[in-house]
């Protein structure tokens, strides 16, 4: 059982830094900066654009609706002059006969005439409409320009959504691809003590997050704060003395932002740890599901899953308490702020120092400011979110658990050349430190030669046949081929020249053809196969012949077609190991390795594979890991192995004869 300690630490992550994590995403950003730019230029007219909405409602109002006219630099001598008062000039014929209609309610100074605002309603509706004829025309085109400004940034939205959309997607599959290109460069022993659950989270649910950093979440960022700073401009034009008074509330809204920031943190990255671990433990119920619901461990696994689930639910439920805390504070701030405009800006209206629509200018603006800071949180919150996946995936992308390469290669002979020998020296390896699995082992094989290993459960069979292949390094010694060290040559190149047939073979989804052939051959299509290099059909034939695979591929409906669920689980187990096979065929190894390929099978099938094997065998190289002894009768040399040291090697009667270990491993097996 793989404990903790042996995974890449996540849960040991100290304080992240956000900005080193967004560093490190800007190199995928790069093949795709003109685009940013663009996204970048549009989010400064949008913003402008925003900016200039409430600006046009102070015009409109200022001008047309509650036109200013300062009664006390005017030539009308009134007293009270906090009355709001609307000028006439009745140099209009049309204007004059109206003022000269209402006697009681003007006041007429050369050719102009007042009337306060609240008169205004006493006039005939038609007499109104003719007073403010200039009015109604700019306030329409006020309007006119209003719709104008929220249809353009409608279009420029949109334009630049998309924009950032595409990029997000692009960029998230440039993450991706070189995410799974890592895990797949990653040794062996990486994948034995890191379970499926936790990495297929990070390929999908955690690059699935970043989906908001690339898509919106940086230029959505820029746009907040260019609004912010913006509105502060404003603010400060428009009244200096009101702008100050809310801005005292700033302390309050910064205090708030980093308390936020590092509650949210914290809630997220266990969040994420907890998704792992429900993956995990999804990944491995369905693995399992055959011992779980023999041994009727249902209702066991069920409370450990439910136990899991319920601490996910606990840090979501702490993410979600932090924000609308943090939410609702903040949209306190907002209405307190509103409360003291309205107070000190409406008392500055009635004294006249300021205009009506510079205080209904003002509130818009301040709303607008609070709306980016509410925003911005929002966005941190998501921000948290996708960080925290940040961390997990460069976390992976920063392990380097791979087998050294080779410094210099010769990969060009090494693809052209066969094999013609295969040499152990003095190999020792151990998996784990101080617990030594092969102690001292040589050997030699030629070409042509077909070397059994045999020997008790633990004694490292399948460890030597590892060092082969070189999914793992000795930890002292040297394999070699055709007399050079393997950690000198390209792993690519060596096991273009190797076939494995595994006990239990394993069979990716997708039709057998594929499974076989690795899309290495085609039958005749139309349409763009035909542009395919493709195997000869006849090679095909030979191949599925010589593997005994075509009987049974026959009799399915769809042949080479059928679609085989993942593992192979919809057919049989002879006939998954005959695929497997085929497969080693069609790779057309020069050394075959096989790990005992016909452990499990029943005596019919098993004979079909022993002359499959027997087929895949001829000319070429074998080594093969044997547990039923019975099979290593006709192998040209035996290799017996006991607690990592090969013991006793020989042809069968050879070591029948000496009465050792190999002996008495017949005699239990008799």
């Amino acid at each position: 059982m793989r404990s903790k300690s042996e995974y890449f630490e996540e849960e040991k992550l100290g304080k992240a830094y956000d900005m080193k994590i967004l560093k490190r995403l800007w190199p995928f950003m790069v093949p795709y900066k003109a685009m940013l730019i663009c996204s970048c230029f549009l989010v400064i007219l949008i913003t402008l654009i925003d900016l200039s909405v409430p600006y046009i409602t102070k015009v409109a109002i200022d001008r047309y609706i509650v036109p200013e006219f300062d009664i006390r630099n005017s030539k009308f001598k009134i007293e009270g002059s906090k009355i709001r008062y609307f000028k006439v000039n009745i140099a209009d014929t049309e204007a004059k006969a109206i003022v000269l209609k209402y006697p009681n309610h003007f006041r007429i100074h050369g050719y102009d005439a007042l009337i306060p605002f609240d008169d205004l309603s006493e006039l005939e509706t038609k007499d109104l409409v003719a007073l403010r004829k200039n009015d109604l025309s700019g306030v329409g085109l006020a309007a006119a320009v209003f719709l104008f400004a929220i249809l353009v940034n409608f279009i420029l939205s949109f334009i630049q959504i998309m924009i950032m959309e595409y990029t997000g997607q692009k960029i998230m599959h440039d993450l991706r691809m070189q995410l799974f290109s890592h895990i797949q460069s990653l040794s062996v022993s990486f994948f034995t003590h890191n379970p499926v659950g936790r990495l297929v989270t990070r390929v999908t649910n955690d690059v699935q997050n970043m989906h908001e950093v690339f898509g919106s979440m940086i230029i959505f960022i820029f746009k907040d704060v260019l609004l912010i700073i913006g509105v502060t401009v404003i603010l400060m034009g428009i009244n200096r003395e009101l702008a100050l008074i809310s801005f005292t509330v700033l302390p309050l809204v910064l205090y708030g932002s980093l308390s936020f920031a590092d509650q949210a943190r914290d809630a997220f990255r266990v969040m994420r740890l907890k998704v792992a671990e429900i993956n995990t433990r999804f990944s491995e119920t369905i693995s399992g599901i055959k011992i779980i619901q023999l041994f009727r461990q249902e209702m066991k696994n069920y409370r450990d899953f439910e136990k899991l689930d319920h601490e996910h639910y606990l840090a979501g439920m702490r993410q979600v308490r932090v924000f609308a805390t943090f939410l609702r504070f903040m949209g306190f701030l907002d209405v307190f702020v509103i409360a003291v405009v309205l107070f000190y800006g409406g008392t500055r209206v009635l004294s006249g120092k300021i205009s009506l629509g510079e205080l209904v200018a003002f509130i818009a603006y301040m709303k607008m400011f609070f709306g980016p800071i509410k925003d911005l949180a929002q966005k941190y919150n998501v921000m948290q979110n996708a960080l925290a996946s940040a961390e997990r995936i460069f976390l992976l992308l920063d392990n380097e658990e791979k087998l050294p390469a080779a410094e210099t290669t010769d990969n060009e002979t090494l693809a052209t050349d066969k094999i013609t020998e295969i040499e152990m020296r003095d190999v020792s390896f151990a998996y784990v430190p101080g617990e030594t699995v092969l102690k001292g082992v040589s050997l030699k094989v030629r070409a042509g030669e077909t070397i059994a290993i045999v020997g008790p459960t633990g004694s490292g069979k399948t460890s030597l046949i590892n060092l082969i292949i070189r999914f793992y390094d000795p930890l002292s010694g040297q394999v070699l081929i055709n007399g050079r060290d393997i950690r000198e040559s390209d792993i690519s190149a060596l096991r273009s020249k190797i076939a494995l047939v595994l006990q239990d073979p394993f069979l990716f989804s997708g039709s057998i053809e594929d499974n076989i052939f690795q899309r290495n051959s085609c039958r005749p299509q139309t349409g763009p196969r035909e542009q395919e290099v493709c195997m000869k059909e006849e090679e095909t034939e030979r191949i599925l012949t010589a593997s005994k695979c075509k009987s049974f591929i026959k009799r399915l409906p769809e042949g080479l077609d059928t679609e085989l669920s993942e593992g192979g689980a919809s057919i049989s187990s002879g006939e998954r190991q005959l695929i497997s096979i085929a497969r080693a065929f069609a790779h057309d190894p020069d050394l075959i390795i096989l790990d005992e390929a016909t452990s499990y099978i029943d005596s019919e099938t098993e004979a079909k594979i022993q002359e499959a094997i027997s087929n895949l065998m001829r000319n070429r190289t074998s080594v093969i890991v044997a547990h039923r002894l019975s099979t290593t009768r006709n192998a040209d040399k035996i290799l017996v192995l006991h607690k990592g040291e090969i013991v006793e090697t020989g042809t069968y009667e050879e070591l029948m004869k000496n009465r050792g270990i190999y002996f008495k491993l017949n005699q239990f097996q008799a």
